[in-house]
């Protein structure tokens, strides 16, 4: 179980972010219309436990950064784009990591994690809310829970959770044990699959619209991070598709959408005094 996952605090109320395109709104409906549900408390609480097992090793590998004010702006930012992700009935939670490698991590059950290195990359709040977008969308398409197959055989994914979770015979804990090291072994060595970073992509400038922030955002990130040739850029690398790939993936899809016209906040005030002094 997670033992310090308590110190990422409450989530506070969203950010008032307006300014959402007609595109955002269709994302929104399908998004929802989409999501696969699950149904039962059971359910959820099964892929929270889960989740919390695999944050409490990224907690075990990183220490969350000790800055109050700050690790209370990223969860501001990414409570206001959660709320658009389809997964109400998770309570996201949002951390940064005291590590000067540029990444961040997320798990099932809505555990998301940014580095302090990452935070140093960005240029604006429109850049960070990218990234957590990217991050967020991970969880709500269920990127580790598809890529384990954990699932029962009646095909849902929270009794799949429930029947690793649940039982409490040596066996299945041992089983449980080593799903989590799958888990762990994708955020940190394998890497999600190339089309699962591809959509993440895709959901995350979707959901950058519809939240009213640049559209852009991730693609300005992710071109800054191509330029950076050190080794914290190559070890992320070496888990993404080719950036390149990732950057017209992302301009075809604003070209779309409709995106590419579009003016939205990129909030760079408000992120300089919360982020851009911190070093």
């Amino acid at each position: 179980m997670l033992t310090r996952i308590s110190t990422l605090g409450p989530l506070l109320v969203a950010l008032c972010v307006t300014g959402a395109v007609n595109a955002g709104q269709a994302f929104h409906d399908r998004i929802h219309s989409d999501a696969l549900t699950i149904t039962t408390g059971d359910d959820i609480k099964a892929e929270i436990s889960f989740g919390q097992n695999v944050a409490a090793r990224v907690l075990g590998r990183f220490k969350i950064h000790d800055d109050a004010a700050l690790n209370r702006y990223i969860n501001l930012v990414g409570t206001a784009l959660a709320a658009n992700s389809g997964r109400g009935e998770l309570t996201f939670h949002f951390a940064v990591l005291g590590s000067d490698s540029v990444n961040a991590y997320s798990t099932p059950g809505g555990y998301i994690f940014i580095t302090h290195g990452a935070l140093a990359l960005m240029e604006d709040e429109a850049e960070l809310a990218a990234v957590l977008a990217h991050e967020i969308a991970h969880v709500s398409e269920r990127h580790i829970v598809n890529a384990l197959n954990i699932r029962a055989t009646d095909n849902s994914v929270g009794s799949g959770f429930s029947r690793l979770i649940g039982a409490g015979n040596s066996t299945t804990q041992v089983a449980f044990t080593q799903v989590v090291d799958q888990a762990v072994e994708i955020l940190f060595t394998k890497g999600y699959q190339q089309q699962d970073e591809l959509d993440a992509d895709r959901v995350a400038t979707l959901l950058l619209s519809t939240a009213g922030y640049d559209p852009l955002a991730l693609r300005r990130y992710l071109e800054r991070a191509q330029a950076i040739d050190d080794e914290n850029s190559r070890a992320m690398n070496a888990t993404h598709p080719p950036s390149r790939q990732r950057l017209r993936s992302i301009d075809q899809l604003v070209k779309e959408e409709g995106l590419d016209s579009t003016r939205l906040a990129r909030i760079k005030t408000r992120f300089d005094q919360h982020v851009s002094h911190r070093e």
